[in-house]
């Protein structure tokens, strides 16, 4: 079945990992063996052409670069042009890719019927372009309004505000406090241009703000539940059911933290914490209680997002395995209906409706 994932952070994997996500898993990790500067080193889990073995054709990309304050420990920038200077050689990755064949930039409503055309065609899918969403994941790197403008044209179609800790438009994880001025500015440009809000990451204050003064589109590319796992990061039901008012689709994440209780970062291992593919659809599945239906839940599997194997479900040795959720729902009981909404058709629907 056709897969769309909504959240892929494939430049910053490419660009700040050094990876060339044109090969094999096995030939990137491979090549890392002998690297210990990051936790991930040796255990990638995405690739381009794993997302063509698991039939994910379509990816909600994002561009990604914190501003931090003099007091702000989080890495990141210390300027919001150095952190738009980083965002727009993520950009140029992504060019690379399309010029290469590999990817295929998605951002209007034909652009998006094409692509599902060749994608549902039912041929083989090796040769075929990934296509992708941009989307900014974190404000910071706007250096002003303007800015928004310059990177619509380049294609950007979503926005999440903030991401963790203080931002320059609004509070993220880990983080309180309200929009401010600047973020009330930059949602009503959003809505100007038609710009898909990801409430991803907003802190409480800022979350339930944002959704008061953004009249246009809202999802949550990648997000659980804080009834299952209580962290700041996730949902509280209130939360939910406020997105599903909206009409938003959430997509399920498969990073290890958010999808079992007591994980203990650098510590916590997934087999032995019982996370599997089995405990994401223990999310979606509350998402769907809640909502009585299965209209508003997708995939948004974060699974390059700065981790790999270490910390993703211990069934997933790629991000081609996120297919299995299909039989795996339909154990569950879900109808072939709800199966194909959460395996794309949400997601699509949205964009139809976006666009």
């Amino acid at each position: 079945m056709f897969i769309l994932d909504a959240h892929l952070d494939l430049s910053m994997n490419a660009m700040e990992w050094n990876r060339n996500l044109r090969l094999p898993v096995d030939q990137i990790n491979a090549r890392e063996k002998h690297l210990t500067d990051k936790p991930d080193r040796g255990k990638a889990v995405v690739s381009l052409p794993e997302l063509r073995k698991g039939n994910i054709g379509l990816v909600v990309a994002t561009q990604i670069a914190r501003y931090v304050a003099p007091d702000n420990k989080l890495p990141g920038w210390h300027s919001p042009e150095q952190a738009w200077a980083q965002t727009q050689g993520q950009l140029a990755w992504y060019r690379t890719m399309e010029a290469a064949g590999e990817m295929v930039q998605v951002k209007d409503r034909e652009s998006l019927e094409t692509h599902l055309r060749l994608w549902m065609d039912d041929s083989e899918n090796s040769s075929k372009p990934v296509g992708y969403i941009l989307s900014l994941e974190g404000a910071d790197s706007l250096v002003d309004i303007s800015y928004l403008e310059k990177a619509y044209h380049d294609g950007l179609r979503a926005v999440g505000p903030a991401h963790y800790g203080p931002g320059r438009y609004a509070q993220g994880t880990d983080a309180t406090g309200p929009l401010g001025s600047a973020g009330r500015e930059l949602l009503k440009e959003m809505e100007r241009l038609n710009i898909i809000l990801d409430a991803t990451h907003l802190c409480d204050d800022s979350f339930w703000e944002a959704l008061e003064n953004f009249n246009g589109h809202v999802w949550a590319s990648h997000n659980n539940c804080r009834a299952l796992v209580d962290h700041n990061r996730q949902y509280s039901d209130d939360q939910i059911k406020a997105l599903i008012e909206r009409g938003a689709v959430i997509g399920g994440a498969m990073d290890a933290w958010m999808m079992v209780p007591g994980w203990v970062r650098g510590k916590s291992d997934p087999l032995s914490m019982g996370c599997n593919l089995e405990s994401l659809i223990d999310h979606m599945d509350h998402i769907c209680q809640l909502a009585g239906n299965s209209l508003h839940v997708g995939i948004g599997s974060d699974l390059d997002g700065a981790f790999g194997k270490e910390q993703c479900p211990y069934d997933v040795e790629s991000i081609s395995d996120i297919s299995k959720l299909e039989g795996l729902l339909r154990a569950r009981g879900y109808a072939d209906t709800d199966i194909t909404n959460i395996m794309h058709g949400n997601w699509i629907r949205f964009l139809k409706n976006a666009w």
